[in-house]
Parts: C-alpha cells; sequence; structure tokens
C-alpha cells in the first residue's frame, strides 16, 4: 500500500503547492489536507477538509482516515499576515494540537514533516558565519513569530523524545524567493528603491521555492529524521541582491530604524516587518552540510534563487503585467500538461 498524507495549510502557498506535488507521487495514494479555506489552486486528488486555525478537529482527522504521514506546512513566519495573536494560535497551539493528534493512542502516524524556518536562529552581530542545526542564537528573540517558532521546536523535540516509533523531521528554510512566492524581501525587491540600513551590508543566503516543495517532498518520501538547514549554497551581500535585481537602496538610518521604517511603511513605500529589521543589519547564513549528507541537493545557490526571482518579475513587466505571480493555476491546462500524449514524459522512453 502506498503512504496516506495528511498535509496541513492546504489554502497557502506551500500547502498547495505540496499536496499538487503528492498527487504526481506514484507512492502515495491518498492525499489530504487542512485549512481554513479551500485550496487556492484546483488539486485533482486531494481531498480537503475545513478546521480552524488551531486544528482543532485533527484527532478525529486522524483516526478517521488513518494517515500515515503529516507534513506540516502551517507555520507562519511573516507578521505582516497577521496579528500577533493569531501568530501564537496558529504557529503554537495548532502545533499542539497536531501533536496530540500524531501521539494519541492507537495513532496511524509514523512520520511528520514540519516546515520551520530558520528565523529560530535570529540575527545579531554575535552570530557565527555559518549556523549549524545544533547551534542556538546569540540573543533572546524580540518578534513574536521568532518566539512562536522557538517554541513550536521546543514542542516538536519533546514529542519527537517521547515518540521514539514516530519519524520526525523538521526543515528549518532560509528566505525565499522565487517566480510565485510573495514576501516582505521579494516585493521590497520589486520596487527601484529597497530598504537597507546606512553603514551595513550584510550577507543573506535564499532558497528558491522550488527547492522548498523538492525537499518537503523528499524527505516526506525517505522518512529520515532530525533536524536540517535548508538554503541554497553560498551567501551574497545585500548590495549585490541589489545589483543583480537592478535596484538602488533607500537609505535607513543604523539607530532609529524601526521609527523610520514604520514611516516609509505608513506611505507606502516599503514593507518592514520586524523579522527583517535585524537581519539587514547583521545578515544570517545555515550550514547545509547534514542536509546534503542527507541525500537532497538544492538545484539553485541564493545567487540563483535571486536571478530566478528577478527573471520572472521582468518576464511579467515585459508582457505589460503586474507583479504578481507569473503562474495561475488553470485547470483545463494543468489537464492538458497531466493527461495530454502530445506531452513527453521525462522517464518514459
Amino acid at each position: 500500500m502506498g503512504k496516506r498524507v495528511l498535509v496541513t495549510g492546504i489554502d497557502t502557498f506551500w500547502g498547495g503547492r505540496m499536496a499538487h506535488a503528492l498527487e504526481g507521487s506514484s507512492e502515495v495514494d491518498v492525499v489530504l489536507g487542512m485549512g481554513i479555506r479551500e485550496p487556492t489552486i484546483a488539486l485533482e486528488r486531494t481531498e480537503f477538509v475545513r478546521s480552524d486555525q488551531t486544528y482543532s478537529i485533527l484527532a478525529r482527522i486522524v483516526r478517521a482516515t488513518q494517515v500515515d504521514t503529516v507534513v506540516h506546512t502551517f507555520l507562519v513566519t511573516d507578521s505582516t499576515r497577521t496579528t500577533a495573536k493569531a501568530v501564537h494560535e496558529i504557529n503554537v497551539i495548532g502545533t499542539m494540537n497536531l501533536l496530540a493528534a500524531c501521539g494519541a493512542a492507537g495513532s496511524s502516524v509514523r512520520h511528520m514533516v514540519i516546515k520551520s524556518s530558520t528565523l529560530v536562529y535570529g540575527a545579531s552581530p554575535y552570530d557565527p558565519t555559518w549556523f549549524r542545526e545544533e547551534d542556538v542564537r546569540k540573543e533572546p528573540p524580540r518578534t513574536p513569530v521568532e518566539r512562536s517558532l522557538i517554541e513550536v521546536e521546543d514542542l516538536i523535540q519533546d514529542f519527537a523524545e517521547d515518540n521514539p516509533h514516530t519519524v520526525v523531521t523538521v526543515l528549518r528554510f532560509a528566505n525565499v524567493l522565487g517566480p510565485d512566492i510573495v514576501t516582505p524581501l521579494s516585493s521590497n525587491l520589486s520596487r527601484a528603491l529597497v530598504p537597507s540600513v546606512a553603514g551595513f551590508d550584510p550577507s543573506v543566503q535564499f532558497v528558491e521555492e522550488t527547492d522548498v516543495v523538492r525537499c518537503l517532498e523528499y524527505f516526506s518520501a525517505h522518512e529520515i529524521p532530525g533536524l536540517y538547514n535548508v538554503a541554497g549554497k553560498g551567501r551574497i551581500p545585500w548590495s549585490e541582491v541589489l545589483a543583480i535585481c537592478g535596484r538602488r537602496p533607500l537609505w535607513l538610518p543604523p539607530l532609529g530604524t524601526r521609527a523610520s521604517a514604520n514611516i516609509l511603511s505608513r506611505l507606502g513605500l516599503i514593507i518592514f516587518p520586524p523579522e527583517i529589521e535585524d537581519l539587514l543589519h547583521y545578515g544570517r547564513g545555515v550550514d547545509t552540510s547534514r542536509l546534503e549528507a542527507s541525500g537532497f541537493h538544492t538545484r539553485y545557490s541564493t545567487a540563483g534563487a535571486v536571478r530566478s526571482f528577478i527573471r520572472a518579475l521582468r518576464l511579467r513587466q515585459s508582457l505589460g503585467g503586474d507583479d504578481k505571480p507569473l503562474y495561475r493555476y488553470e485547470a483545463d491546462v494543468e489537464t492538458f500538461f497531466r493527461h495530454s500524449p502530445a506531452v513527453v514524459r521525462a522517464n518514459e522512453p
């Protein structure tokens, strides 16, 4: 029998794309998706289950469907999407309900994959050049998102120790860029003037959006336990990111950065959540040796992720479009790609 997989956050960018990827796997028999709303893309064989944002119904779903794998994509890493209270409810309370359902007596779940973030490391002048998975942040978390992610990972670690029969995989993804994903950083890089902190040129690291889905799919299929940093190879200075994108810096003062950013944000000139304030001062890099030892390799370097993003943006603009993602799901187009005999299948002779 093939896998029976439950994807949380089916109505989010990552949940929808992960379900879409799982649908294409011959090793997956059942794909279930839970979300507050229906998926933002049409899916062919994924069954949708509506839930509240804390997943209070999850235990009943696990018992009823006997899923063996859970892919938890529904962790908020962008505070512009919701309130601080909702961040705690979604990330912490939602994960507690998830763990309770997966760890209940007689639970069918044998593997969990959690999409976390390198935000857990923070960014400070005392950081190592490369954070390894066992390293801890040098300064206490300052933002609700960071605090919630650290609390989530503590809960997951306790769960893994108490449930050795369940394979637990935690993936800490670097900041994401790509053709379709919209984040505060991608939104800023879509403008002529990009916020930068005067006197600082931090080295940053990105992962390309297709590598995120590939990584989630790889670990879901291979059931490899542990904690892994996920990022494209190399770090590049923020000034080089701007150069690749053909942008100029919009300088913020090194002192009073937040106050200045708040004014510019209210004017609609920048998007500057607190999660990127320290990043644009000090940067962040993560070591991916453990990831590569697992057998997974990203296709895009950090610089490649930036180029992937800007190529798609320029194509949209050259076609006279706006800055919305290049791809929009069309059911008839997807049916053609999946079923037409005219499409050459990569694994066919």
